[in-house]
């Protein structure tokens, strides 16, 4: 789209789609979380329901942590910094503490679960109906509640009871055995990719239910898994298998039907290269090896034939990279169409004059650590990305307000509190 057409779009307003919509969010680390916020982005109110003394447990995986501000509320002096983990998954969202095992909680619990259009929870198969907080018994109050359940391997099946961690699923379905050098042991992902993939298909799942509840004036259960998004997220290596029977292996970051299309080294640092067909390969023998001859031979002139001889290839591009350092390449590589790209560290991520042109980084300001650093939405709306309207919230920062909305006095508050009910 040309710079004209994306100024025009940008003046256009695009109104949060979720704006109205109410979420408990009974989720905890990563997968869950990452589903409410995108949630929360789209203008959601999502009501993060916290175990009264400790919260979700990514709030004591620490350090590093922000640093508390000297304005940072008297009423929160009692709590740990916002660790660095937590803030990244739970903008845009409300916290209350509950003690979800106590008559009253139950009671407050119950009260929410009737307000909300969706409810979001990642406990483990079972336990929220023994605690009368399942998808049938809160169904009863709320027809049209969207039930949200993500696990590590599904409502069903002899793994259902299973506690779902993410670097178990990369293992168990299928990542892990891909992942890492030929000659080495299997290797995890650098994030827990698994945990992301899955809050992302939550997210989705969210948004048709809420189209078809639209429809047919019904929720329903969305029955959401680890296990199954991971060997959805095979790609390619699991239609290879299916269709072919070839059993996958490991390629470092080498592909297994491309050649050359891996990381290779320089003289200062790594740089990627993908020559994904046979004009690109044409051209990087030609201004790269500088030998055109190489494309015209019988061993490397088709993908095909680059794949059988790789052992071959490789070393011979891979001498040629060595010669000289990154940014030489850098240049030598610009306009000519072939794919690349600097293997960067973090800072060289964020300091990429694309990350900075896009805003990527937002500025927003914490109640108790000040001005923090978060990684924005991803998408933009008519060249807009959604606000970030609400830091991440401190353990228990909305329990007063959220307690407000459904009738409680301050009195009634400060009863619970004794109780420590909240």
């Amino acid at each position: 789209m040309g710079r004209v057409a994306h100024d025009r779009l940008s003046a256009q307003p695009f109104e949060p789609p979720l704006r109205g919509v109410r979420i408990l969010d009974l989720t905890r680390v990563l997968a869950g979380p990452t589903a409410t916020m995108l949630l929360a982005d789209l203008g959601a109110d999502v009501i993060k329901v916290e175990e009264p003394t400790k919260g979700d447990d990514t709030r004591s995986w620490a350090p590093p942590s922000a640093p508390i501000s000297d304005g940072a509320p008297a009423t929160s002096s009692h709590l740990p910094p916002e660790s660095a983990y937590f803030l990244a998954v739970n903008r845009n969202k409300r916290s209350i503490t509950l003690d979800l095992k106590s008559e009253e909680g139950l009671k407050i619990a119950h009260q929410l679960a009737k307000r909300a259009d969706v409810l979001v929870e990642n406990y483990v198969v079972g336990k929220l109906e023994k605690m009368g907080l399942g998808y049938e018994q809160l169904r009863a109050m709320n027809e049209g509640l969207i039930y949200v359940s993500i696990t590590g391997y599904g409502q069903t099946g002899p793994y259902a009871p299973a506690a779902g961690y993410d670097v178990i699923i990369e293992g168990e379905a299928g990542l892990m055995h891909i992942t890492g050098e030929p000659d080495g042991p299997p290797c995890k992902v650098g994030v827990a990719a698994t945990d992301i993939a899955t809050g992302l298909y939550a997210h989705g799942a969210v948004m048709a239910a809420l189209l078809s509840r639209a429809k047919t004036g019904q929720g329903c259960w969305v029955d959401c898994n680890l296990f199954e998004s991971q060997i959805a997220g095979l790609a390619n290596i699991a239609s290879n298998y299916l269709i072919s029977g070839a059993e996958a292996s490991r390629h470092g970051t080498a592909h297994p039907s491309i050649v050359p299309y891996q990381v290779f080294p320089c003289k200062d640092g790594f740089i990627m290269i993908g020559a994904g067909n046979d004009k690109q390969f044409a051209t990087f023998s030609d201004r790269i090896l500088e030998d055109s001859s190489v494309a015209t031979d019988p061993r490397f002139a088709t993908n095909a034939a680059r794949v059988a001889n790789r052992d071959i290839l490789v070393p011979l591009v891979e001498e040629k990279m060595k010669q000289h350092g990154r940014e030489h390449w850098l240049e030598k590589f610009k306009g000519l169409g072939i794919p690349y790209g600097p293997i960067n560290n973090i800072k060289q991520t964020f300091e990429h004059p694309q990350a900075v042109a896009r805003g990527v980084v937002q500025e927003v300001e914490h109640p108790r650590a000040g001005k923090i650093k978060l990684v924005g939405p991803a998408v933009a709306y008519n060249g807009k990305k959604m606000p970030i309207e609400r830091p991440p919230p401190w353990l228990s920062q909305h329990t007063d307000e959220i307690l407000g909305e459904l009738g409680y006095s301050e009195t009634d508050i400060a009863e619970l509190r004794r109780n420590k009910v909240v």
